[in-house]
């Protein structure tokens, strides 16, 4: 009922009755009441009086749907969130939601990660109300081999949200952080359940440093937030609405034609490129330098007897960038 009273207030710029209210929803008007307070509670700021009655001043930074739709440009994707306050990890609830059939482009978000995870299994934290993690499933027909190019699909849209938003330089470290002025500012998680020869469903987690303002000591060198970068706080529901507007298009894009539409604004957006770089596998490590990102999305780096190796996963070290160096 919250979701829909918030609606109904902003469609209006004036009072909204609190009779029509429960006669629209069906409701007594003490339930009206008792839920303008609650949303109050929330830290939604509305006005009340006895003749008009309530009016929709200003609203909170959360992640909700009603919030987030104001912004969103996209047919699928966002259309569905499941929301929550506090939640173990996105893809987890996003991966059981998608076994039990759950429609694509559906988004779970929660204002706070406790168990939340980024590549190898490391730990990525959320910040309540500071951060965005959310998760997408998806189901597209392609081979599950060209999977991981979702990976680069998501970083992609997610460098053009945050230079859409801020105009901050976002940039990519292949091939899940996003980087802004040396460190990273948001992780990429892709998971994937699949037959030989057929995807039931991919979960794409994310995770942004919105309005973080301090990092535990032993990652402020390498981790920074768009508020740190930018001087001011960012609206956490415009970052994650143009998130999903930017990677439905592509993602659209890339269902038909792979990756060869995005590749050079890819390549442009790359800080690994002209890097030396250490590539860390289960089976090998290796040094080189990364001279190029093949159609598939594959890392190409040349050792130093000449020869090239072409990188499909593992962790890519990137040396040489200040403040972000493994």
């Amino acid at each position: 009922m919250k979701d829909k009273i918030i609606g109904m207030l902003r469609q209006k710029d004036g009072y909204v009755s609190g009779e029509d209210i429960s006669n629209v929803l069906g409701v007594s008007r003490t339930a009206v009441w008792k839920t303008i307070n609650t949303l109050r509670d929330e830290e939604y700021i509305i006005d009340s009086s006895s003749r008009k009655g309530y009016k929709l001043i200003e609203s909170p930074d959360v992640l909700s749907q009603v919030e987030i739709e104001p912004y969103l440009s996209t047919k699928y994707i966002g259309r569905n969130i499941i929301y929550y306050d506090t939640l173990d990890s996105t893809n987890n609830k996003a991966r059981d939601m998608a076994i039990e059939g759950a429609e694509e482009g559906l988004v779970v978000i929660a204002e706070e990660q406790t168990k939340g995870r980024g590549r190898l299994g490391r730990v990525w934290t959320t910040p309540k109300l500071s951060s965005a993690a959310f998760s997408i499933a998806v189901r597209p027909s392609i081979k599950p081999e060209d999977a991981s190019g979702l990976t680069l699909i998501m970083g992609d849209a997610v460098c053009r949200a945050i230079r859409k938003v801020t105009g901050l330089n976002a940039k990519i470290k292949w091939p899940n952080d996003i980087i802004v002025n040396g460190k990273k500012v948001c992780g990429i998680l892709t998971e994937m359940n699949a037959e030989i020869e057929r995807i039931n469903y991919i979960v794409l987690g994310v995770g942004i440093n919105i309005n973080v303002d301090k990092f535990p000591e032993d990652i402020k060198h390498i981790a920074t937030s768009l508020n740190l970068e930018l001087g001011k706080l960012v609206s956490r529901k415009e970052i994650v609405a143009e998130v999903f507007n930017e990677f439905e298009m592509l993602y659209d894009d890339f269902k038909e034609n792979g990756l060869k539409n995005i590749m050079d604004e890819f390549k442009s957006f790359s800080v690994t490129l002209g890097k030396k770089v250490r590539v860390i596998s289960i089976n090998e490590e290796f040094e080189g330098e990364a001279i190029d990102i093949t159609d598939d999305g594959l890392l190409v780096v040349k050792l130093e007897d000449g020869s090239t190796r072409n990188v499909i996963s593992g962790d890519v070290s990137v040396r040489g960038i200040s403040g972000y160096a493994e």
